[in-house]
């Protein structure tokens, strides 16, 4: 069985220019990264304004589990498939971080015949994103110890500094450092650490970004730290927000190439799922609903953390919401949900795909609650037995939620046709009826208690003495009208990663809140949420190379 970069290398791609002809492209609209790579122009994206909508596709998924679930290959496969069936069709997918690739989650390109090409680029340097985002983080870092060390005129408190440095692997060792030491010329001596470059609020401000004047109007905003007075230090103070601007000119502008099947492709941003919104550019999304009939994007992690944040963060900042929601789910990852341990998922068990269906149905009934109509897509394994399969489509029967086979990683758009009749049958029976699960002006608590209890099943949250404290300085602040954007596991409903199901009567914890002024919403931590993950005893490095002609080797 060939692996997906063996899959990816054997493909021919064409010339971008040639993929995005149809879609109304021209050269003078682009700007090329080799053949493959292009970047779509301020101008184009500007020209598009008053271009209707087209239809909009949300995958999403149940909690991940080491089974694996298969969002993007998914999401990538029933473009495909969309495609394939006669649609105008493009995708819109987030930029993989360096440091799962070099650990264990692999890339964001999908698998087998579901991908986006040039793979290789896409998992590592791509366009340079990434970097663009690292560099504006760490200089605006380098800005507030040279103030520091230049009189603080500001009276910025060295203790009450937020402002974080980030780099875009895994490096478990630089999570606390202290810095400025060496006597005077090196600065003012201090606690920091590092976060991966996706967990930086700069990421999240380019995916929430309309343009350019509102990029540089959200990084203004950006709370840096505290004054000893305890006033909140902005980096408009600071004067920066035009040099961090200039930095992010080009990574702002969403990225194209194309799947295996020639569908076009926005691959373009990629904030954390749990600490931030998970999803990509908004501007990647909206240009690609006017430019398509069909546009199918994802959000990190399950249907609890990445789904929400978009419908009740990202959505309120597009032009239409969803049309429908895909829902991902696999008999492995049910059997798992229903108690089977890893080593024993290619056995058949009937009764732990029916018993692990409650985490699906919890899903289903959450995403229902926005008034967007679902449906279930089966990413069929070998393992799978018809028994198993026939298991679970009278669950889905027995909630009334249409379910498709898709076999996209081994047949590619022929094994998503199903799915994508299906999608787009729904779409057509059944318009959506948008709302959003809580209103800006309700209090925080109120807004983290509705997430808590109705998209969790928590039956009570309880705040710690900091989030307390946190919470009354943001209402003074005035700041309490924001989104809230839950940090917490991704492996469970609840805050504790061992709840596997559909877990309730549960209390949630809220250790602290955090304000994200440039990006718009409040972080609310539960649990113990890393923003700088470490490397596995074997990481996927140890399998990566490079051959005499410059061919990557061992990338997944």
């Amino acid at each position: 069985m060939k692996t997906d970069i063996e899959i990816a290398q054997g493909v021919a791609l064409k010339p971008i220019t040639d993929i995005i002809a149809p879609l109304g492209i021209d050269f003078d609209d682009i700007e090329l990264y080799g053949k493959y790579k292009a970047k779509l122009t301020a101008e184009k994206i500007q020209s598009l304004e008053n271009h209707p909508n087209g239809k909009l596709i949300l995958v999403t998924a149940i909690n991940p589990t080491p089974a694996g679930e298969g969002k993007s290959t998914i999401t990538i496969g029933l473009a495909d498939a969309l495609s394939k069936i006669g649609k105008k069709t493009m995708i819109a997918l987030r930029e993989p971080s360096l440091g799962p690739v070099m650990g264990i989650k692999g890339g964001a390109a999908g698998g087998g015949h579901a991908q986006v090409l040039p793979m290789e680029d896409i998992n590592l340097h791509f366009t340079g994103d990434m970097h663009a985002i690292t560099t504006a983080h760490n200089a605006l870092s380098a800005l507030i110890d040279n103030h520091l060390h230049q009189g603080n005129e500001l009276g910025i408190d060295p203790r009450r500094i937020i402002w974080k440095r980030v780099v875009d692997l895994n490096d478990r060792a630089l999570r606390h450092v202290t810095i400025g030491l060496g006597g005077p010329l090196n600065g003012i001596p201090r606690e920091d650490g590092f976060d991966i470059t996706v967990a930086s609020e700069i990421m999240a401000i380019l995916c929430l970004a309309t343009d350019l004047t509102n990029l540089k109007e959200r990084l203004a905003n950006i709370v840096i730290g505290y004054r000893y007075a305890r006033s909140p230090v902005y980096v408009r103070d600071l004067k920066v927000e035009g040099a961090l601007t200039l930095i992010l000119k080009d990574a702002i502008k969403p990225n194209l190439v194309q799947t295996i099947y020639g569908t076009p492709a926005f691959v373009h941003g990629g904030p954390f799922a749990n600490i931030a919104h998970g999803c990509n550019s908004v501007l990647a999304t909206k240009t690609a609903l006017r430019l398509a009939d069909y546009t199918v994007t994802e959000a990190g992690f399950g249907a609890d953390l990445g789904a929400e944040k978009f419908l009740d963060i990202k959505t309120p900042n597009l032009p239409k919401c969803p049309d429908a929601i895909v829902i991902v789910a696999t008999i492995r990852a049910l059997k798992m949900n229903g108690g089977v341990a890893k080593d024993a998922l290619g056995q058949e068990n009937v009764q732990a795909v029916q018993s692990g269906f409650a985490n699906l149905a919890r899903h289903v009934e959450n995403m229902r609650k926005y008034g967007i109509p679902v449906v279930v897509a089966i990413n069929e394994f070998v393992t799978d037995t018809d028994s198993e399969i026939i298991a679970l489509k009278e669950c889905c029967a027995g909630i009334q939620v249409p379910v498709a086979l898709a076999s996209v990683w081994a047949n590619g758009a022929e094994g998503g046709v199903e799915l994508a009749e299906t999608v787009v049958a729904t779409i057509e029976e059944k318009p959506a009826n948008y709302k959003r699960l809580y209103q800006d002006q309700q209090s925080i608590e109120e807004k983290i208690s509705v997430i808590a209890r109705e998209i969790y099943g928590a039956s009570k949250v309880v705040f710690e003495k900091k989030a307390k404290s946190q919470m009354a300085q943001i209402i003074q602040n005035g700041w309490d009208t924001l989104p809230i954007c839950m940090a917490k596991t991704q492996y469970s409903f609840s805050d504790d990663p061992s709840l596997l199901g559909a877990p309730t009567g549960f209390e949630m914890t809220i250790r602290e809140l955090v304000p994200k002024l440039g990006a718009g919403f409040i972080v609310a931590l539960t649990g113990d949420v890393m923003t700088m993950p470490g490397l596995p005893k074997a990481p996927a490095a140890l399998n990566m190379d490079v051959d005499a002609d410059g061919n990557a080797v061992g990338l997944f």
